[in-house]
């Protein structure tokens, strides 16, 4: 079986934010078996799996990308849609568009300490959209 869904995540400001209940609450019965692929349609945010009981981790790694790719930089040349955008580009490049998941009994299979993040990158990202990609018996 295969099917797919398009998830919209409610809107949130920039910063890395764990989805994993409302991405689980927007998804049809899972298989008993299979895997979950997420994909997300823009290219200014991202995707990724991290921490997901102490919120000091998704601080920091805003803090690190941060520092990693800042804003207003003279080298530049992609800056039409604000300070922001360059930058989001690049770390959305760096975290990359997609996920995948095993799906054991029914419910997506990952550690304890284990989430799934939104990367919003934008300081006026928006509305983001999902491709989840379910594959099972």
């Amino acid at each position: 079986m295969i099917q797919q869904i398009e998830i919209t995540l409610d809107l949130r400001p920039r910063g890395f934010h764990l989805i994993t209940k409302e991405v689980m609450r927007k998804l049809p019965k899972l298989p008993q078996v299979g895997f979950l692929n997420l994909f997300i349609m823009h290219t200014s945010a991202g995707l990724t799996i991290n921490e997901n009981a102490d919120s000091t981790v998704r601080e920091d790694f805003e803090s690190i990308f941060n520092k990693l790719v800042p804003e207003n930089q003279p080298y530049y040349k992609h800056v039409f849609e604000g300070s922001d955008d360059m930058p989001a580009h690049v770390k959305a490049s760096i975290v990359g568009t997609s996920i995948q998941l095993p799906i054991k009994d029914g419910q997506i299979y990952h550690g304890t300490w284990q989430g799934i993040y939104l990367c919003e990158f934008r300081n006026h990202g928006g509305a983001r959209k999902i491709v989840a990609t379910i594959f099972g018996e």
